[in-house]
């Protein structure tokens, strides 16, 4: 009670928590009803009078602070082990104490990333069973407000939020045991993730969600950190906004919206339609671009850093959409950021080997077909899951225990928001249970870890892959491979007809197949030099390891977007965003009659075949008929 007293204000009938209170106050991190992280020291903050001491008790433990000039205390109490009972943490100073109840010791695990991961439960495939079934007193849900960019301090406030897209507020900020109404709003991802890995492990489970829909990798990396880096697309982006915030006029701004809103009033007064009641000149100034929640470092210092600091257990972030507007550079500023946003993470939680797992860019726009298939190929999303998985082969090839991938481009639907969010959870899971919670047996990686390309090499007119371990086909089908693209040293990339490796003959004097050895070939290309997996925004790809994992989005050329398979002049005084454009039109349209062409030359060559075979067959019937009828005519 002691903290919402010192906290508690009114606006609008909603009960809001300020991030900071006037008197005695913890940060909103810490609630009644949360989850402590097990097995490692607990940090504790918040705010008092000056020079006021505070203590801290929880667990037979009890820690002394006094707060500094500017009202901050901190305090870290030792490591304790998993606790599934209930228990109070109290603070205390000369001028009030505030009571904190039913907390658990266990595991908590950071949820981020962009709207793929908001995406709540209510909305998903299968979501209205997993809510139906969402009674988990040991696990625990909280969600991040969106915050205040640069002017975040170590809290948050608890509050009823407006979202624009969905239309409706949400609750925000409190900590809460997972029921099924509590579930509902909370990220499917998250929520199937914690669930499983809860019943692994039988700990108490903590899920924060700090995600926030339409946002980019360098809004989650902090600015000083973005600042230091040399990559020059990085680099141009940070230039590109300072140039936006330097050349900013609220005035003008707001003159522009005024003078839209005269021309709707004006209108609607001559359609004898009056505007709504509620409906009032604009007069307000906007921040503008300062306040972006895509600027550099914004999301990072709203939602991450009121939570520097806290003891954690890992993150899992799900992101991308957002990066795919600024074609191959973004892509190459995409792979400069996300590893440093990575390690970023990691400091802010004081643990440098953090667990961390990436669920790479989601499906989205109509499905590659065998028809369509180049065209397709001409999208940035491919390149963004390509940094995705390079930036976590990285961390693996140094030596990186912690780090986990799980690919859901092949959870398939044409909406950038597909709601197959069950599985891709599920695949998150995977990884945890394997890596960090060591409950899936000998082999555990099988269950999680992407089969890797060991080794390309050309051999007579095609490309053999060495892979990392035997692999197969998603579906049942036919048995087909599907997903590689071929190409020679003229970008022009086809469909690759994928089959085993033969080694001589097994004991019905049948080729033996190498079932980590792939062999990519096409009539099309007589000397390839490079491939491509799984290489469209919503791809046709099917080859997986013996559990199911499939191959990630990845390519052995370093062609860019814009170039392959051909340049195109571009007319002076484009800006960058149009000459994207102008590039991608001519090169998708390039790309869509290269796959007429092929289709043409397959059709033909087909027709050939079925022509050859059927003069073939006629002629030797016209020859057995010949010899009955002859017969025949003997025998009369």
């Amino acid at each position: 009670m002691g903290v919402l007293s010192a906290q508690k204000m009114l606006r609008e009938n909603v009960v809001e928590v300020t991030a900071v209170g006037d008197g005695l106050c913890v940060s909103n991190a810490f609630q009644s009803n949360m989850v402590l992280q097990r097995d490692k020291p607990i940090t504790i903050w918040g705010w008092a009078a000056a020079g006021e001491k505070v203590t801290v008790s929880f667990g037979g433990k009890s820690v002394e602070a006094s707060a500094d000039s500017k009202r901050a205390w901190e305090v870290t109490l030792p490591a304790v082990p998993a606790n599934a009972e209930a228990q109070t943490l109290t603070v205390k100073s000369k001028s009030g104490s505030l009571t904190l109840e039913n907390i658990l010791v266990g595991d908590v695990w950071l949820l981020g990333g962009q709207s793929n991961m908001e995406f709540e439960l209510a909305k998903v495939d299968d979501g209205m069973i997993e809510i139906a079934s969402a009674n988990f007193p040991e696990i625990r849900l909280l969600t991040i407000p969106q915050g205040y960019g640069f002017d975040a301090v170590r809290s948050f406030e608890r509050l009823h939020e407006w979202s624009g897209w969905f239309g409706r507020h949400f609750r925000k900020g409190d900590w809460d045991v997972c029921t099924p109404e509590v579930a509902r709003n909370f990220t499917a991802i998250g929520y199937v993730f914690g669930r499983r890995i809860h019943k692994a492990s039988q700990v108490p489970i903590g899920l924060i969600d700090a995600s926030r829909g339409g946002t980019t990798v360098e809004t989650w990396t902090p600015e000083e950190i973005l600042k230091e880096m040399k990559g020059k697309e990085t680099q141009a982006k940070l230039k590109e906004w300072d140039e936006k915030i330097a050349t900013y006029d609220a005035k003008a701004e707001l003159a522009k919206r005024i003078e839209n809103y005269q021309r709707k009033k004006k209108k609607a007064a001559a359609d004898g339609k009056p505007l709504p009641a509620d409906s009032e000149a604009p007069s307000d100034l906007k921040p503008g671009p300062v306040a972006d929640h895509n600027r550099p470092g914004h999301c990072y210092s709203g939602m991450i850093t009121p939570l520097e600091g806290l003891s954690i257990k890992g993150a899992v972030f799900h992101q991308g959409y957002n990066n795919c507007f600024d074609g191959s550079a973004g892509a190459r500023m995409y792979y400069q950021v996300f590893g440093k946003m990575i390690t970023s993470w990691r400091a802010a939680f004081h643990d440098p080997t953090m667990p961390f797992c990436v669920i790479s860019l989601c499906s989205a726009g109509e499905p590659q077909t065998g028809e369509n298939f180049l065209k397709p190929m001409n999208d940035a999303g491919p390149l963004i899951r390509e940094a995705q998985y390079q930036t976590f082969r990285d961390f693996q090839k140094g030596g990186d225990k912690a780090i986990g991938f799980a690919s859901s481009f092949d959870f398939r639907k044409s909406w950038y928001h597909p709601q197959i969010k069950v599985p891709a959870g599920e695949r998150a899971a995977k990884w945890a249970m394997a890596t960090q919670y060591q409950v899936l047996g000998g082999g555990a990686d099988q269950f999680w870890l992407p089969p890797t390309i060991e080794k390309m090499e050309p051999v007579e007119g095609s490309l053999q892959l060495k892979m990392s371990t035997n692999i197969t086909t998603k579906d049942d089908g036919d048995g087909k491979m599907i997903g590689f693209a071929i190409a020679g040293e003229d970008r022009r990339f086809y469909p690759a007809e994928v089959n085993y490796a033969t080694d001589g003959v097994d004991n019905r004097n049948r080729p033996k197949q190498v079932r980590n050895t792939l062999v990519l070939s096409s009539p099309h290309v007589t000397k390839p030099v490079h491939y491509r997996y799984a290489w469209a925004r919503n791809p046709m790809a099917n080859i997986v390891n013996s559990r199911q994992i499939p191959i990630a989005t990845q390519r052995s050329d370093d062609w860019t977007l814009e170039e392959t398979p051909m340049s195109f002049p571009v007319p002076a005084g484009m800006d960058e965003r149009s000459k994207r454009r102008h590039l991608s039109g001519r090169i998708r349209k390039e790309l869509e009659l290269g796959d007429t062409e092929r289709q043409i030359q397959e059709a033909e060559a087909t027709l050939a075949e079925l022509k050859g075979k059927f003069l073939k067959d006629k002629e030797a019937w016209e020859k057995s008929k010949a010899k009955e009828l002859e017969k025949m005519k003997e025998g009369k």
